[in-house]
């Protein structure tokens, strides 16, 4: 049986192949920022509260739990400690990819400000020949996307009162499309079954808790990997005796 291989889009060439990368995450920012504005702006804050939140915070699931604790009056050094908190998986995201993250200041420090679970999940499977330009260009355009959600969420909520039942599925098809994405581009499938297994574990253990003890159980088990060392003595000799 032949074995098809699907090429990634070479993001070095131009814009366009970078547009292509983001198109899957556009199509869950959008809607899920659509859904944040709108929420943000039912809660009785002013339509440009929102868009300030995603120009300046970008926290995704963060932003979602500002909402209640905006309405509940509470300070904005609590807000921030909860959402430090609740970005603090982004460390790690961001030493996996300090040999890859351009070394211009204004990039790099843009870069680390966009870096979302998305934009990681894109940037892991992009080559290694990918400009600074290209990977500020990425985190800029998916942070463009939520941004253009949020918007049209909170003029939405100025405007109407409808109800947003059916969209949340887009947050789990988002992430089903980059896992396949990185099922591809990954010569070993290990890393997606050991977080499975920490999920599965984690649920049987503390249900409510499941996705931080996952994580960490994720950590954990990347921490003591070891990938298998290639033999070179055992390849120079092969390719002597062709």
């Amino acid at each position: 049986m032949t074995h098809h291989q699907f090429a990634t889009p070479n993001p070095g060439t131009n814009g366009l192949s970078v547009l292509a990368l983001t198109a899957p995450v556009a199509m869950g920012y959008i809607p899920l920022g659509m859904v944040f504005g709108f929420l943000f702006v039912q809660a009785g804050a002013q339509w440009w509260l929102p868009v300030l939140a995603s120009l300046f915070v970008f926290a995704g699931a963060a932003q979602y739990m500002m909402i209640p604790m905006v309405a509940a009056g509470l300070s904005a050094g609590t807000i921030a400690l909860a959402t430090l908190i609740v970005n603090l998986r982004h460390i790690f995201y961001g030493l996996s990819l300090l040999n890859k993250l351009p070394q211009k200041k204004l990039y790099r420090w843009y870069m680390i400000f966009a870096l979302t679970d998305e934009t990681y999940s894109v940037l892991t499977t992009m080559p290694a020949a990918t400009s600074d330009k290209q990977m500020a260009l990425l985190a800029l355009l998916n942070h463009f996307w939520w941004v253009l959600g949020t918007l049209t969420g909170a003029l939405i909520g100025v405007r109407a009162q409808i109800t947003l039942s059916g969209l949340d599925f887009v947050l789990a098809a988002l992430f089903a499309v980059l896992t396949v994405e990185q099922w591809r581009t990954k010569k070993s499938p290990a890393p997606l079954w050991v977080a499975l297994a920490a999920y599965t574990a984690a649920y049987l253990l503390a249900a409510k808790h499941a996705l931080v003890i996952s994580i960490a159980l994720s950590i954990v088990a990347g921490m003591f990997w070891q990938a298998r060392p290639v033999n070179t003595d055992n390849n120079t000799k092969e390719a002597g005796n062709d």
